[in-house]
């Protein structure tokens, strides 16, 4: 392979003005990655003795053309140089060896976007991974991204809600494995080596979030007839006020899974628990956010109001409604939170019309943070399967279990001789079936969703004329 030195720039950052994707080396690298991608195996690696596989120079070349446009692409970020270096000497490891399973290690510990959150700053990343709720293979993606951390959001972090390793990001361009419904980029999902001792960044795609939130909630409204307040219309209109309430909200949500009286490990690693015990812990976190929300909007943060509604629509509309019915945590939050407010008479369903109780929502809602909070309190004292049950019963207190299920029929029914791990095996697929009425809206709702994919503030669109009517 060609040895290819990536340029050493110094200086200050480059103008924000200036777009990577506009240069002629994007499309380069970006076309060149997309050739490789079919000829990764799921590992990463290249089977050169697959039928149909390329000759290894063939692979070599285009991995030229791959590392010639990140030195074409490098000066105009020069806060990234150390990890586009590290990054050239990776790929040519990568190829040096044959193409076997990669290890970017090195590269992925030279890359630390959240040691400088600018807002607007730009970064180009390129590794061999999955993507969550998109490639379940550790292909080669490349994406440009920038940074989303104005002003008022750093005073936040840095007064109130400390979460250094937080990047809220948006997309400028990407390959295949984002054009999917992943939203996230964690160095988790990296080919390594090892991994390291912890990881010093997570970045959440707010501008996908903001999209795919207004395009579905939008269509929600119309279906059911709901009478929304005219600044939250206005909200789901605007793409950047939306952009705004995800990325507090997410920085809210990912900072507390480490916060609380957590009974366990926050954030479940290597740990077999039933579905709903996940379930509950991101329902948790999102609720906190709901929670500092109303918080913020008593002290007039115009954002806080943004975030409890689309913590509260997106919840209830898109997140029961989205995936397979194959132990569905987040789908099971959002289920529960709907069932929690219609059970309090926050909600209701008549006439074929949903209509909300605005005044009592924030306080209702927070009550069922409460319930969650005093679970997880009580659940210090447990054992691990007392407290799943516990927490089963909560779960069912407001949705009912499916007929079938052997939990609903209580420890009497388990083998209580195995260990924990394996009753999970008796938990069913569904086992909190969706309602009549969540049934009757995924007829209407469900290609409405699925037209969510790829989706960015750029495609989002005029709603109305891209929705896909059920």
């Amino acid at each position: 392979m060609t040895e290819i030195l990536v340029q050493d720039v110094t200086g200050g950052d480059v103008s924000a003005d200036v777009r990577v994707v506009e240069h002629p080396a994007w499309p380069e690298l970006k076309n060149a990655v997309q050739e490789i991608r079919p000829w990764q195996s799921a590992d990463g690696s290249i089977d050169f003795e697959a039928e149909g596989a390329p000759s290894r120079a063939v692979v070599e070349t285009t991995l030229d053309r791959v590392v010639s446009a990140v030195e074409q692409l490098s000066p105009l970020l020069p806060h990234d140089t150390a990890y586009h270096r590290a990054l050239v000497a990776d790929l040519r490891k990568w190829a040096d060896g044959g193409f076997a399973v990669p290890d970017f290690l090195d590269s992925l510990l030279a890359f630390q976007p959240a040691a400088n959150r600018a807002d607007g700053l730009q970064h180009l990343v390129l590794f061999p991974m999955y993507t969550q709720n998109g490639n379940p293979d550790r292909n080669l993606e490349a994406v440009v991204l920038r940074m989303v951390w104005p002003e008022w959001l750093a005073e936040l972090e840095a007064t109130r809600y400390d979460n250094p390793l937080f990047c809220g990001i948006t997309f400028e361009d990407f390959t295949d494995g984002y054009d999917t419904n992943s939203a996230v980029l964690f160095p988790e999902t990296i080919a390594v080596r090892e991994a390291p001792e912890r990881f010093s960044w997570g970045g959440i795609f707010c501008d996908r979030e903001a999209a795919r939130f207004r395009r579905v909630t939008e269509a929600a409204v119309d279906i059911l007839g709901l009478d929304l307040p005219d600044d939250i219309r206005e909200m789901l209109g605007d793409q950047d006020r939306c952009e705004k309430a995800f990325v507090l909200w997410d920085m809210v949500h990912d900072r507390t899974h480490s916060h609380g009286d957590l009974p366990f490990d926050p954030f479940m690693i290597k740990q077999r628990q039933p579905f709903w015990m996940y379930g509950l812990e991101e329902l948790r976190c999102d609720l906190t956010a709901f929670k500092e929300a109303v918080k913020l909007e008593a002290e007039g943060n115009a954002h806080g109001r943004d975030v409890q509604y689309a913590v509260l629509f997106d919840r209830m509309f898109r997140f029961p409604l989205s995936g397979d019915r194959n132990r569905n945590y987040d789908g099971l939050g959002g289920q529960l939170l709907f069932a929690y407010l219609h059970k309090h008479d926050v909600l209701r369903w008549t006439d074929n019309t949903l209509k909300i109780d605005w005044q009592r929502a924030p306080q209702v809602t927070n009550q069922l943070c409460g319930e969650i909070e005093q679970l997880y309190r009580d659940g210090i004292d447990r054992p691990k399967l007392v407290h799943w049950f516990a927490a089963y019963d909560l779960v069912s207190t407001y949705l009912a279990p499916h007929p079938g299920s052997r939990w609903a029929k209580g420890p009497d029914a388990l083998d209580l001789g195995l260990p924990p791990r394996k009753l999970v095996d008796d938990v069913l697929p569904d086992e909190f079936p969706l309602s009549m009425f969540y049934e009757a809206l995924s007829k209407k709702l469900k290609n409405v969703i699925a037209s969510t994919k790829g989706i960015t503030a750029d495609n989002a669109g005029d709603q109305a004329a891209e929705r896909v009517a059920a």
